[in-house]
């Protein structure tokens, strides 16, 4: 697909420095988008097929079934982590698993003297 072709051009009034000039192109083309557009086309990228959505949504379907019966089961438990997220996996136990305080990074490296 070809692009419209776009022209910022600018020119230069009566006393205006070079600088002044080039800040004007420049706003320009950032306003006609150009930049933006060049950018967006710049890696074309295919999208997927019929064939590969329908596996993929399959695949979805087919995993939230699998957890919910995991859920139905009580092999898995849901634990709100806050703000609405939920731990599909939680530890054992309920305890986090990071430990209380950080150790220290000198503690089992070799010390040059």
């Amino acid at each position: 697909m070809l692009l419209p072709m776009i022209n910022a051009e600018v020119t230069k009034s009566g006393s205006e420095t070079a600088i002044s000039t080039i800040r004007k192109f420049s706003r320009k083309v950032r306003g006609a988008g150009l930049i933006r557009t060049v950018r967006n086309k710049r890696y074309f990228e295919r999208g997927a097929s019929k064939i590969v959505k329908k596996k993929r949504t399959l695949k979805s379907i087919r995993r939230r079934k699998e957890y919910g019966q995991l859920l139905k089961e009580g092999k898995v438990t849901e634990e709100v982590r806050g703000h609405g997220h939920t731990t599909r996996f939680p530890s054992q136990g309920g305890e986090s698993q990071r430990p209380s305080q950080p150790a220290p990074a000198h503690e089992g490296a070799p010390i040059a003297h």
